[in-house]
């Protein structure tokens, strides 16, 4: 797995073991054509992070920060050994549960990745549905902020009160979502 462009572009990136789907490197090139325009400044959120790949990126392009969160120690190790490798800066690690981060988070975020394990069954956690229905993650992305979630692309998804969908497109086996505030349209 690398980095794709800017100033830490072509440049492989460690994944954890724990990763067990990472963002792809077409689908990571395909998503930042489409946000190429908003990366510049932008700080950035980027939920159950894994590899860190999706906020790498955007810090490679140009963003001013980004947090990283990601419930697995050796997922929060290896995003900050990738850090210190790739020399990036502005970016800062935390191990926590993703949606309990959500119920607290603070600060006005330009841009939100969430690419959450997948819901195979019905028995399994809805990360999505959590997350996007968390008031303190709605006001957390800046008014004219995006959302940009990764899911099953064979997943029947109704987007949730609060957001406004702006685009979907599919990869492979995963889909990929972005959105907006539904008070930013």
């Amino acid at each position: 797995m690398r980095i794709i462009a800017g100033t830490a572009g072509r440049r492989n990136i460690k994944v954890p073991r724990a990763v067990v789907r990472p963002t792809t490197d077409r689908t990571r090139e395909a998503l930042f054509s489409i946000l190429s325009p908003r990366i510049e400044g932008a700080r950035v959120l980027d939920l159950f992070a894994g590899s860190g790949a999706l906020g790498m990126e955007a810090l490679s392009r140009g963003a001013k920060s980004c947090v990283f969160v990601d419930g697995d120690r050796a997922c929060t190790k290896v995003i900050q050994e990738n850090l210190r490798t790739l020399n990036l800066g502005g970016g800062s690690v935390l191990q926590a549960d993703a949606v309990q981060y959500c119920k607290r988070v603070q600060g006005d975020f330009d841009l939100v990745f969430a690419d959450p394990p997948y819901k195979k069954t019905a028995a399994d956690r809805d990360f999505v549905m959590e997350l996007m229905s968390e008031v303190a993650l709605q006001q957390a992305v800046a008014e004219s902020g995006l959302l940009v979630v990764e899911m099953d692309a064979g997943v029947n998804f109704v987007c949730p009160e609060g957001w406004s969908e702006l685009d979907a497109r599919k990869y492979g086996g995963c889909a990929v979502y972005i959105f907006e505030r539904e008070d930013s349209v």
